[in-house]
């Protein structure tokens, strides 16, 4: 390969970042990880790492544009300059983790693996050190009546979490000298292993990627930073919640390690049902059943809110069962604070039963008096009846 502008699939005048750019994405097009049976691919790919390796060094560029691929062979004034004509796969790999921010060599330092650059996982390289974690968030249910729910209401919940130590300060160790740099990653959190010409990289099995290791542990919490402690916790349940709902008590999950943030504790909403009220969103609806007289004659009725108290309902005569009469703002309050709901009063018109003989003659007598207007919805059904046949 002597055009290594053409390999690169760049102009002469392409900037550093055009060349990388280019690089990169010819590299992972025909990496040997991608294409494990094609002998053309490792060719591509030693030919697009040599070019890259001459023109991303700008002395080797300079000499690349004035005498060509040979002047780095060793051809101009008998100097050798090294990186032109790669013998192995090893070292067009290392040209490819030096592009993608990772180094070459293991042993616990500071590249990246190259499956971490290859495949997306790598981080640019760099010292691992002592690491925060946050805590575990939890999750608890609490029933509560309707009517808590309605009007709203506080609950102490206890709960078992985690917490930082006192004594260590969350550390693990008793002074500040018990915490020394673990040897066998020295310090980086990671280890590499060399094999053929890759790269692997894992976390420390010594200090579990935290870089450091504890020499004098802590006597309270034997080294974990954290101890578990049983906590009681106000949670405040907002007028309008409903079933199924959800509150976040932000940081009342288990403390983080080293340090780090504490997780969030959810509690989950269990609305008991109530024996005369049914939820509708914000809107609540009451089942009312009347006499037959009260439903013709019509009436006033007292009926009782959720929120506590009664309101006055007026039940016009003629009222049909299942007729919906609405009391606006009788509802719920909207848990957002949106307003209220308003009431739903279903009117259930109850068919006497058990009627004594005088009932009956009376029922009988007003039978006789009955005309097709006082059923307007029967008469109706039977015209439509009949037209149909």
């Amino acid at each position: 390969m002597t055009d290594y502008y053409a390999a690169l699939e760049v102009g002469k005048t392409a900037t550093q970042d055009e060349i990388k750019k280019a690089y990169r994405k010819q590299a992972i097009k025909y990496h040997p990880d991608k294409n494990p049976d094609s002998k053309d691919a490792e060719s591509k790919f030693k030919d697009i790492s040599e070019a890259y390796e001459v023109l991303s060094d700008e002395q080797k560029r300079q000499l690349y544009d004035q005498y060509g691929a040979d002047a780095l062979k060793g051809g101009v004034g008998g100097r050798q300059h090294p990186g032109a004509g790669f013998s192995s796969m090893e070292d067009a790999l290392k040209t490819f983790m030096g592009a993608f921010g990772g180094g070459a060599s293991g042993g616990g330092g500071g590249g990246d693996s190259i499956f971490d650059s290859f495949f997306g996982f790598g981080g640019g390289g760099g010292h691992a050190t002592e690491y925060a974690t946050q805590g575990a968030s939890k999750k608890i249910s609490i029933p509560i009546s309707f009517s808590e729910a309605a009007k709203g209401v506080e609950k102490d919940i206890v709960i078992t979490n985690h917490i930082t130590c006192e004594t260590c300060d969350g550390t693990g160790a008793k002074t500040q000298g018990g915490i020394q740099t673990c040897s066998t990653c020295h310090g980086h959190g990671q280890v590499q292993q060399s094999r053929g010409f890759f790269s692997m990289t894992s976390t420390c099995p010594r200090c579990h990627g935290s870089g450091k290791v504890i020499t004098d542990p802590c006597g309270n919490c034997h080294s974990t930073g954290r101890m578990r402690q049983k906590q009681t916790v106000k949670v405040p349940i907002p007028a309008g919640i409903d079933d199924g709902m959800r509150i976040k008590m932000g940081g009342f999950g288990d403390a983080g390690e080293r340090g780090g943030p504490p997780g969030d504790l959810y509690v989950y909403i269990s609305v008991k049902p109530h024996e005369i009220f049914h939820r509708e969103g914000d809107d609540i609806i009451i089942e009312l059943p009347v006499t037959f007289t009260e439903a013709t004659l019509g009436c006033k009725k007292d009926i009782p809110t959720p929120l506590g108290g009664n309101c006055r309902v007026i039940i016009p005569d003629g009222t049909q069962s299942r007729k919906v009469l609405r009391i606006k703002g009788k509802g719920l309050p909207n848990v957002h604070g949106h307003g209220k709901g308003d009431l739903l009063i279903e009117i259930h018109v109850e068919t006497p039963v058990h009627l004594s003989d005088k009932q009956k003659e009376l029922l009988n007598e007003f039978q006789k008096l009955e005309t097709p207007k006082n059923s307007p919805q029967k008469k109706g059904f039977f015209e439509r009846l009949k037209a149909l046949f």
